[in-house]
């Protein structure tokens, strides 16, 4: 079994059809029997950016309501989500003021950090997914194992 982290941005993919789309469904599918973990402030950013898509004009009120009605219910069964702790807030705040990231990308490095500390003792490496560069260069400086859903197909 292989342990991913997904952030918000790669999270979305999976509810917004956009380039990675195919790539994020098959990795998050109960058949491929990967354990997938996430932030717990997550669950609020995917609906935040799908209602955001929705009110630009990117996807229609029905697909919005199908999208978030999905994640809802896929939420309970398909991911397992990191509490935000103290300890993780304090260990963003570090990584905020190194790698000068955003205060919720900080939050979700933190979250990744402090699963593949636990995920090392039992010797289970964790791949960090992320749409985002700048989240992505600072996780590889602090050694995880990165993939961008966006360069795949």
């Amino acid at each position: 079994m292989a342990v991913y982290f997904l952030d918000s941005s790669a999270v979305v993919k999976r509810y917004v059809h956009e380039i990675g789309t195919l790539w994020v469904q098959q990795l998050a599918d109960p058949a491929s029997a990967n354990r997938i973990e996430i932030a717990s402030i997550t669950a609020v950013e995917v609906i935040a950016a799908i209602a955001r898509r929705q009110r630009a004009g990117h996807t229609s009120v029905q697909e919005a309501i199908r999208a978030i009605a999905r994640f809802r219910a896929d939420l309970q069964s398909d991911f397992q989500a990191i509490e935000i702790t103290d300890a993780v807030v304090n260990h963003a705040m570090d990584l905020a003021e190194r790698h000068g990231l955003r205060g919720y990308d900080a939050i979700q490095l933190a979250a990744a950090l402090a699963l593949s500390s636990i995920c090392k003792a039992i010797g289970t490496p964790v791949t960090f997914v992320s749409a985002d560069g700048e989240l992505n260069a600072a996780a590889l400086k602090e050694s995880l194992a990165v993939e961008d859903p966006s360069a795949r197909p």
